[in-house]
């Protein structure tokens, strides 16, 4: 007799159990969940949902609302529906409560929030995120136990290499033919014994360049030197004996490149309100201390500008808000053990961030030395009264950026994400420049605080993920299949991570889990074809063939005759990076900072009319930029040899523009840049040559 979704008696290694019977038990809460469940219900098979959190969705219903996309076009399937629901649901007028649809936008950040030609919408009240999730629940039926924590001492039996039956700790166990690790923190794929890895590895292990750790390498503005002044760790300026300030490591910060247990730092995506009648003060945290955020304090007091600059929009006034600057929301090293911890443990670090985040947040809009300008337009910000109405208006989720990642059947590395090795067997595809924020604050040689382990890498346009990076390898889980905390290195992970792609990978895992259910086969043996028939049966996209980018301005729609960076004759060994809000194409490229005058790009447009065009060099702002750029032009009249600063470019048409002038030009006209004697990073986003009307 056939028990499906019904409740057995089984006997387990001398145990009698009652357990509910499943074809496929998924264990998490998170947006992949949801998508699993959902893919598995369609396929016809019985389902269940066990879920250690309260709330569905994960972060995508806990605050992650201005959607981390890439390039949308290849998101699809499951994941393509849920933002075609939240399009329908900012349909409604009734969704627009403080704020009316036409007064909504995204203030310039790319690609619209609501797109009606697709008829999806990429950003959004958490609220409306998790009504969704329910609302798949309530649509497909989906059975769904809530607040059930797996016992991950003695929770999971199995049979060889096969998962029979999971316990949570209330005692309820469940039996399924095939099993989904759907937790940020592969808590099921860990108590089941599969190989797995959490910090850094060595670029040495797969042959990376971005992985390890990363001394040096600053990449984005969330380090020291986006700050006008040095500043000190030490609580008397300059002074060691002072001792060290709190949110800073005395320890050694390591070797560039070689492996850590470091973990990348979590924040709340918080959501936040400007409108007065939902507004609540941000609270005063127990446990509140200013001594937290010196720091902080030196680096506003220096004029710093930019700590509103990931106050994300979202739709009625509210915003999605993540880390930015040197010291900002990222509680850096306060998390390295989350990832192996005891739930009991883990519990207290979640504390702890809160603490210190809803800190920060009452120490700038309260404490008299903050810069009065910073302290008034924060107090125009609070909690919004109608989200998260039962955690005191506070994110329920906390922002797992990485925890364990499996060393499956097959790794994913930042070289198949930035096309030097190809991909097998496609499930799926992310796009999301390759991003880790910072791991560690520590004190440089020169005795400063500095920032370690933040990088942004362009990916080069969309890229493929393996099939074999979803299961273990052979002879440790031949029922198992992790969508979330699946197989890949740190810097890999760092652009996989986006829930999107979550909601992708789950909707994949369940779609082979059932292939192998259907086929008696464990997943490692699941036939391509035919998994690959029905993904793309069921609106998957596997391969991309269009246009690189959707996060770069398209060099097509600029003025002039534009040429990429990656238009340009490459010599020495420049660096991919997209982590700069505006930039032509898929990203831009940089010298590393390393001054050796080992490399230059040359470009070389071939015009067919010869006359006078203005040059421009285009390269996105930074302070770290060197301010003497070598830069020669090849015109009619010879060569003209110019230093550039690339600290300030102008903005025009979304991309940064520096002038170079007006020369006569024909077809051999050419700019090449070195990094010759520069003083700080070389970065190069393109150029053109835009004809000047006589």
């Amino acid at each position: 007799m056939k028990l499906s979704a019904c409740f057995a008696s089984l006997l387990v290694f001398g145990q009698l159990l009652t357990a509910a019977e499943h074809d496929v038990v998924i264990y998490g809460g998170t947006c992949a969940a949801v998508t699993a469940a959902v893919q598995v219900k369609k396929m016809g098979k019985s389902v269940i949902i066990v879920s250690p959190d309260k709330h569905l969705g994960g972060l995508s219903s806990g605050g992650l609302g201005f959607t981390d996309t890439g390039n949308k076009s290849v998101i699809g399937g499951l994941a393509r529906d849920f933002y075609h629901r939240i399009y329908m649901h900012y349909q409604k007028p009734e969704a627009w409560v403080q704020q009316k649809k036409d007064q909504y936008g995204n203030k310039g950040q790319g690609t619209p929030a609501m797109d009606g030609e697709n008829r999806t919408m990429w950003i959004f009240e958490p609220h409306a995120a998790e009504q969704v999730f329910e609302d798949y629940v309530k649509e497909f039926g989906l059975e769904v136990v809530r607040d059930e924590w797996l016992d991950r001492a003695k929770g999971v039996k199995k049979d060889g290499d096969k998962i029979v039956s999971i316990t949570t700790l209330s005692g309820k166990t469940y039996v399924g033919k095939m099993f989904i690790d759907a937790t940020y923190e592969g808590d099921l794929m860990a108590a089941a014994g599969v190989d797995y890895h959490v910090g850094r590895e060595a670029n040495s292990v797969y042959g990376e360049e971005h992985n390890g750790i990363q001394v040096g390498v600053l990449h984005h503005r969330h380090h020291f030197g986006a700050v006008k002044e040095k500043i000190s760790p030490y609580k008397v300026p300059g002074d060691p004996k002072s001792g060290v300030l709190p949110r800073v490591s005395a320890a050694d910060p390591g070797v560039k490149g070689e492996g850590d247990k470091r973990v990348q730092a979590y924040c709340f995506r918080s959501c936040y309100t400007t409108d007065p009648s939902n507004r609540i003060p941000f609270p005063k945290p127990e446990g509140y201390d200013a001594s937290q955020y010196e720091i902080l304090l030196r680096v506003l007091n220096t004029g710093w500008g930019e700590f509103f600059e990931k106050f994300d929009p979202i739709p009625n006034h509210k915003t999605d808000t993540n880390n930015h600057g040197p010291f900002s929301f990222d509680n850096i090293g306060m998390n390295y053990d989350y990832p192996e911890a005891s739930y009991e443990r883990r519990k207290e670090i979640i504390a702890e961030h809160r603490t210190y985040q809803q800190g920060l947040l009452w120490f700038v809009a309260n404490d008299p030395r903050v810069p009065k300008k910073v302290q008034e337009e924060l107090q125009t910000w609070g909690l919004p009264k109608d989200e998260f109405t039962d955690n005191g208006n506070w994110s329920h989720q906390l922002y797992i950026r990485e925890a364990r990642r499996m060393i499956g059947h097959y790794v994913m590395t930042e070289n198949e994400l930035r096309k030097k090795k190809p991909t097998p067997e496609s499930v799926g595809m992310g796009s999301y420049t390759i991003d880790s924020h910072n791991v560690q604050r520590h004190i440089t040689p020169e005795g400063l605080v500095q920032n370690e382990g933040d990088i942004g890498v362009s990916t080069n346009g969309p890229y493929e993920i393996a099939y074999g990076s979803l299961v273990p390898k052979k002879g440790q889980g031949s029922n198992l299949l992790v969508p979330v905390a699946m197989s890949a290195t740190h810097i890999a992970y760092g652009s996989i991570r986006m829930e999107p792609v979550f909601m992708i990978l789950g909707q994949s895992a369940a779609t082979a889990a059932v292939l192998a259910i259907d086929g008696h086969l464990p997943v490692q043996q699941v036939p391509y074809a035919k998994l690959r028939e029905q993904l793309v049966k069921d609106g998957q996209i596997l391969v991309f063939s269009g246009p690189k980018s959707s996060r770069g301005v398209d060099a097509k729609t600029l003025k002039g005759i534009v040429l990429d960076d990656l238009d340009a004759k490459v010599t020495g060994d420049w660096k991919e990076s997209g982590a700069a809000k505006n930039f032509i194409g898929d990203g831009y490229r940089h010298d590393n900072n390393t001054k050796d005058g080992q490399c230059s790009l040359r470009f070389e447009p071939k015009l067919t009319k010869t006359g006078t065009y203005r040059l421009q060099l285009a390269a996105p702002p930074n302070n770290n930029r060197a301010s003497n750029a070598q830069v020669s032009v090849q015109h009619a009249g010879g060569v003209k040899e110019l230093l550039i600063n690339l600290k300030a470019p102008k903005e025009a048409e979304g991309v940064f523009w520096i002038d170079l002038g007006e020369y006569e030009c024909g077809n051999d006209t050419a700019i090449t840049i070195s990094n010759a004697g520069a003083d700080g990073y070389v970065v190069v986003d393109g150029v053109r040559w835009l004809p000047v009307e006589e």
